[in-house]
C-alpha cells in the first residue's frame, strides 16, 4: 500500500494535528488474517472482535473511521509513515514496541501464548517451533533453545506443523483454540501456557496524543459498562479471560 503526501501533508502527519481537520476520517489498519481477532469474511470485509470493538470505539469517540488492512510484518512501518492513523490487531504492549509507537490503554487483557503441535511429545526446547514474524512469541522462541521457524502470517504456522516442517507452532492461545477444537483431534495443546505481553491495545503515531486520549476514554467507558467483556466472551468464549 502506497500513500503520496505533499509537504504540507506531512506537516500535518507530523504534529498529529488530525483534531484540527474537522471530519478527518481516522483509518483503522488491522491484519485481517488473525481470526477470531481479526479477518476478512466472505464479503471480503474486515470482521472479527477486533472489527467490533474499533467500531464501537469510533461511534463512543464521535468518530468516523474506516479500515485498511496491511500485512503483519510491516503494520508498524506504515503507521509511522502515515498509511493509517491506528493499528488494531492483536497487537500486544511491550517496551520494545513501545520505543517506536504509542499505546493505548488494553482493551483485551494479558492472555497466555500457547504450543499445539501433531503429538503430545513434541520436542519444545529442542525441535523447530513456528511463530509468526514480528510477535512477542517469536521473540520468546528465539530465546527458549528451539529452532525459530519464522512466517508472515498465523496460518502459514498451522501449515508448518500440518507438513511437517515445524514440530510445533508457538501462538496467542486465543488464536490457537479453534484451529485445535477444528482440527478433529489431529492436533493437540503441548507443554504448559506462557503469558506474554501487557494485553493487547491499539498502537498511534506519538505524536497523536489527543486522538490516543479519545480512545482511552472510550475504552475505559466499554470496561466500566460491561460492554467489553461481552465482546470478549461472544468470540472467545465464556472461559475467556476477561476485565475484573
Amino acid at each position: 500500500m502506497k500513500l503520496i503526501l505533499t509537504a504540507a501533508a506531512l506537516a500535518v502527519a507530523a504534529t498529529g494535528a488530525w483534531a484540527d481537520a474537522h471530519g478527518k476520517t481516522i483509518r483503522m489498519g488491522t491484519e485481517g488474517a488473525y481470526p477470531p481477532y481479526n479477518f476478512l469474511n466472505d464479503a471480503g470485509e474486515v470482521d472479527g472482535f477486533e472489527r467490533e470493538v474499533g467500531d464501537e470505539l469510533c461511534a463512543r469517540a464521535e468518530l468516523t473511521c474506516e479500515w485498511v488492512t496491511n500485512e503483519w510484518d510491516s503494520i508498524i512501518p506504515n503507521l509511522t509513515s502515515g498509511n493509517y492513523d491506528t493499528i488494531i490487531a492483536g497487537m500486544s504492549i511491550t517496551d520494545e514496541r513501545e520505543e517506536v509507537i504509542d499505546f493505548t490503554q488494553n482493551y483485551f487483557p494479558p492472555a497466555a501464548s500457547a504450543y499445539a503441535a501433531m503429538s503430545g511429545d513434541a520436542d519444545l526446547t529442542g525441535g523447530v517451533v513456528a511463530a509468526q514474524t514480528s510477535t512477542i512469541q517469536a521473540g520468546y522462541v528465539a530465546e527458549s533453545g528451539a529452532t525459530l521457524l519464522e512466517f508472515a502470517t498465523y496460518d502459514e504456522t498451522v501449515a508448518a506443523v500440518r507438513n511437517g516442517e515445524a514440530d510445533a507452532v508457538f501462538a496467542d492461545k486465543d488464536a490457537l483454540v479453534p484451529t485445535v477444537e477444528e482440527s478433529g483431534g489431529e492436533m493437540v495443546f503441548v507443554g504448559d501456557d506462557v503469558p506474554l505481553g501487557g494485553g493487547i491495545g491499539l498502537g498511534l503515531r506519538e505524536s497523536d496524543d489527543e486522538l490516543r486520549e479519545k480512545f482511552d476514554v472510550a475504552i475505559q467507558s466499554m470496561k466500566d459498562d460491561g460492554s467489553l467483556n461481552e465482546l470478549i466472551v461472544k468470540w472467545f468464549g465464556d472461559d475467556a479471560k476477561v476485565f475484573e
